[in-house]
């Protein structure tokens, strides 16, 4: 199984310039890696208010149940919140808290 690499600063580097993509085919790897993860670890992006806000939630461990919403982490552009959720998922995926 491919593992992060959590010295690659240039990916992060990469990832914040352009969070949407398209991304070099190492990042691509990352990327989809990081939104492969165990449910019970996945964080996820939830359009609060449709094209204007966005919030950070915790998928359930059960399907049915309610989602965890991060009321601190609400975001008023997109790309602000795909960078937040690339570094959270990199963290839980490296154990590095990227710069």
């Amino acid at each position: 199984m491919y593992e992060i690499d959590s010295t690659r600063t240039d990916l992060i580097e990469e990832f914040d310039r352009n969070p949407g993509g398209p991304h070099s085919l190492e990042l691509a790897v990352v990327v989809n890696l990081l939104r492969l993860m165990p449910m019970e670890e996945r964080i996820i992006i939830v359009s609060t208010k449709r094209h204007v806000e966005w919030t950070l939630a915790k998928m359930p461990k059960a399907r049915g149940d309610k989602m965890e919403y991060y009321d601190d982490m609400v975001f008023d552009d997109y790309d602000a919140a795909l960078r937040k959720i690339f570094r959270i998922r990199w963290k839980a995926a490296t154990g590095v808290e990227p710069a």
